[in-house]
C-alpha cells in the first residue's frame, strides 16, 4: 500500500511500512558498515529516506552516534550558519468542540476558563508584543466554527498586520489553526499568512482516533491529508510536527520522516518547517498518563537525525522545552525559537505574571523575557533574528529550497539577519543585550560571503542606527 506520491493517507503515511522500517532499524542496528555509510553519504545535504533515518536512531553506538551529532552541527552552519529566527505564539481562543485528550482545550474541560479575544484586545496584544521587539507571530486558535470561524481568524490577521507602533510592527503572521478545506486555504494564503502549521499528533491511526475520540479532528485522514489541500490552496510553506510522548517516539519519528518524504515527492518540496514539541503538562493533564513520553537523550538525538535526513527544513523548538534543553537542541537542528511566550489567551499586554495563566494550553518551561532569551543567543555565538524578507519577496516554497541548496541563502539571510537585530537592539534591547549584539554584528558582517551585499549591508546598518527601519535583501 505504501506509496508516498498517493494523496491517500494511509498509502503515504503507511502503517506497514512503518513498521518494516521499524523491523529493518532494530535488525542492523549493529550494522556498523552500513551505519557508515548512510552518514557518509548524508553530508552531501541531499537527506535520507525514513528507512535509513530510523536505523540511525536505533543505532546505540555512542561513538557512532556522536558521529551523527557533529554531522547535524555541520549541516546546520553550512544551510542556517548561527542564524535563528524568533517569533512568538498568540492565542486568539481556547474554545474547542474536539476532546484531544492530551489538551486542555477539549470540550469537556470545565475548569478552564473560555475566552475569546476581541479585535480591540487583539490590537493591545500586538501592541505588546510589538514593543518587546517581535517581528514575526504564529497564530494560535482552537477549532470551534461558532466561536472560531475562518472569518474571526482572517479579520484578526487583518487587525494584526494592521498595527504600526512606535518603530513596531507584525511583518509575517504563520497560522497553526484546524485541518480545512482548499478553498479556505486559499483565503488564508490571500490574507498573506506566511507558514501554515499543524501538528499530526501522532501518525498511528489507531491510538490517534483514541486520542480523538469526537469532534471534527477524530478523522484521521481528513488532519493527515491538510497539507495536501494547504498546498493545492497556493500555501507553498508549510510546516508539520508531532507531539512526540503520544505513541512510541519510532513510530512517528518515521511517520515524520514520510510525512516530509510524501509532500517533496508530490509537490517537490518538502516541509518547511518541522516542530518537535513533547508532552509536557497542562491544566488537566499529567504527563504521567502518556508512557511514550520522550526522554532527553532520545530527543536530542532525533533532532540531530532530523537535520541529517532533512536538511533544509527549518526546525522549531518552543518555550515547552527549559532553556539548558533549547540550548541542546540548538546545536544540533534547531534554526527558529519563541522568546517571551504566552500560552494563554491574552497576557501579553498585562505583563509578565500572566505568561502561565489559567487559559493556557502547557506549561511553559522556559519563562525568560525575550530580551533575556536574545542576550543568551548572542553570549552563545548565535545571530537572533527577526526576519520575514523571504516571504515578503517571494522567496517560498521551492524558491527558498533553491537559494537554500545553491548556498545563496547565505547572500539574503545573513545580512537581513543583522540588519533586523540592529532593529531590535536600537529600539528594544537593555544596554547589555545592546553591547553584546553590537559585537555579534560587527564579527559576522565579516561572513557575508558577497562583497557587494556585504557593503549595502554595511550601509543599512548605519542607517538603522540613524532612525531608518526595514531593509531587506
Amino acid at each position: 500500500m505504501y506509496n508516498p506520491k498517493s494523496k491517500v493517507a494511509e498509502e503515504f503515511i503507511s502503517h506497514e511500512e512503518i513498521l518494516a522500517s521499524m523491523e529493518y532499524a532494530a535488525a542492523n542496528k549493529d550494522n556498523r558498515a552500513l551505519i557508515e555509510s548512510i552518514i557518509e553519504r548524508a553530508a552531501d545535504c541531499r537527506g535520507l529516506s525514513h528507512r535509513e533515518a530510523a536505523l540511525l536512531l536505533e543505532c546505540d553506538d555512542k561513538e557512532l552516534t556522536q558521529r551523527m551529532f557533529a554531522l547535524a552541527k555541520e549541516i546546520k552552519q553550512r544551510i542556517y550558519g548561527n542564524r535563528i529566527v524568533m517569533f512568538a505564539p498568540l492565542y486568539l481562543s481556547n474554545y474547542c468542540v474536539n476532546s484531544c485528550t492530551y489538551c486542555p482545550y477539549h470540550i469537556a474541560n470545565k475548569t478552564i476558563p473560555r475566552k475569546k479575544l476581541t479585535q480591540e484586545e487583539i490590537a493591545r496584544e500586538v501592541v505588546a508584543l510589538q514593543d518587546m521587539g517581535h517581528k514575526r507571530l504564529a497564530l494560535e486558535a482552537g477549532e470551534d466554527p461558532l466561536h472560531n470561524p475562518l472569518e474571526y481568524i482572517l479579520e484578526s490577521i487583518k487587525t494584526i498586520y494592521s498595527i504600526k507602533h512606535k518603530n513596531g510592527a507584525i511583518r509575517r503572521v504563520n497560522v497553526n489553526i484546524a485541518a480545512t478545506t482548499v478553498e479556505n486555504y486559499r483565503r488564508l494564503k490571500d490574507a498573506g499568512i506566511g507558514t501554515y502549521i499543524l501538528f499530526q499528533e501522532t501518525y498511528h491511526k489507531e491510538r490517534y482516533e483514541r486520542l480523538h475520540p469526537r469532534g471534527p479532528k477524530s478523522n484521521y485522514a481528513w488532519h493527515t491529508e491538510a497539507m495536501d489541500r494547504a498546498m493545492e490552496g497556493g500555501i507553498d510553506d508549510v510546516g508539520i510536527g508531532v507531539l512526540f510522548g503520544l505513541e512510541g517516539y519510532r513510530y512517528d519519528f518515521v511517520g515524520l520522516m514520510m510525512h516530509a518524504e510524501h509532500l517533496e515527492a508530490t509537490f517537490g518540496v518538502g516541509p518547511h518547517t518541522i516542530s518537535v514539541p513533547r508532552i509536557c503538562p497542562a491544566d488537566d493533564i499529567d504527563v504521567a498518563d502518556f508512557k511514550d513520553a520522550v526522554p532527553d537523550e532520545i530527543f536530542h538525538k532525533m533532532v540531530a537525525i532530523i537535520r541529517i535526513a532533512v536538511p533544509y527544513t527549518g526546525m522549531i523548538i518552543s518555550t515547552r522545552e527549559s532553556a539548558s534543553s533549547r540550548e541542546k537542541v540548538l546545536e544540533l537542528g534547531v534554526s527558529q525559537i519563541s522568546g517571551g511566550s504566552n500560552t494563554g489567551v491574552g497576557g501579553y499586554a498585562d505583563g509578565v505574571e500572566e505568561r502561565n495563566n489559567d487559559t493556557a494550553q502547557f506549561d511553559v518551561s522556559d519563562t525568560r523575557t525575550l530580551d533575556e532569551v536574545v542576550g543568551w543567543l548572542l553570549k552563545l555565538g548565535y545571530v537572533p533574528s527577526f526576519c520575514t524578507a523571504c516571504y515578503r519577496e517571494g522567496r517560498t516554497g521551492d524558491r527558498f529550497m533553491s537559494l537554500a541548496k545553491t548556498g545563496q541563502i547565505a547572500n539574503c539571510c545573513q545580512p537581513n539577519a543583522l540588519m533586523t537585530l540592529k532593529e531590535y537592539l536600537m529600539d528594544y534591547a537593555s544596554p547589555e543585550t545592546l553591547r553584546l549584539g553590537l559585537k555579534v554584528i560587527a564579527e559576522e558582517l565579516e561572513r557575508v560571503p558577497h562583497q557587494k551585499v556585504r557593503r549595502i549591508a554595511t550601509e543599512n546598518l548605519v542607517k538603522i542606527e540613524n532612525g531608518e527601519r526595514d531593509f531587506r535583501f
